[in-house]
């Protein structure tokens, strides 16, 4: 069985300072995801080296903010959605690791492709970990 989603009550009218702190932190992680973008670009049959800087490094975000606000209560309601959904989910993309990986593959760079997959998922794996360790380590308790 799955938990239910949150979300208004039927028949109530949605958290307008939820709402706005998402699309805040959306916009903001967004915008930043783009510049990273733009300073480094990357040519055909190249690794997408701005995709994957972003992946990773909101891979290690996500895991320091589960460890800092998600596994311990206290931080203010809006905190963990402007940050965990909003910021995050709009600087992290997994549309374009795809897209980038598929053009890749179709432009007979697969070596280069699989190099990309492998080095997201497995710097991926590593940056939430450490995240998490490095939040739990900077704000001991239970």
């Amino acid at each position: 069985m799955t938990a239910p989603v949150p979300g208004p009550a039927p028949g109530r009218a949605p958290d307008l300072g939820l709402l706005g702190s998402v699309a805040l932190g959306g916009a903001a992680g967004s915008l930043g995801r783009w510049g990273v973008g733009l300073a480094l670009p990357h040519g055909a049959g190249q690794v997408p080296w701005a995709t994957l800087l972003v992946n990773v490094t909101g891979a290690f975000a996500m895991g320091l903010l589960v460890a800092s606000l998600v596994d311990r209560p206290g931080a203010h309601r809006l905190v963990r959605p402007f940050l965990g959904v909003g910021v995050l989910g709009g600087w992290t993309t997994f549309s374009a690791l795809a897209v980038e990986t598929v053009e890749l593959g179709a432009g007979r760079h697969v070596q280069v492709a699989l190099l990309y997959l492998t080095l997201t998922f497995v710097a991926g794996l590593f940056a939430v970990a450490a995240g998490v360790r490095l939040g739990r380590t900077a704000r001991p308790g239970p």
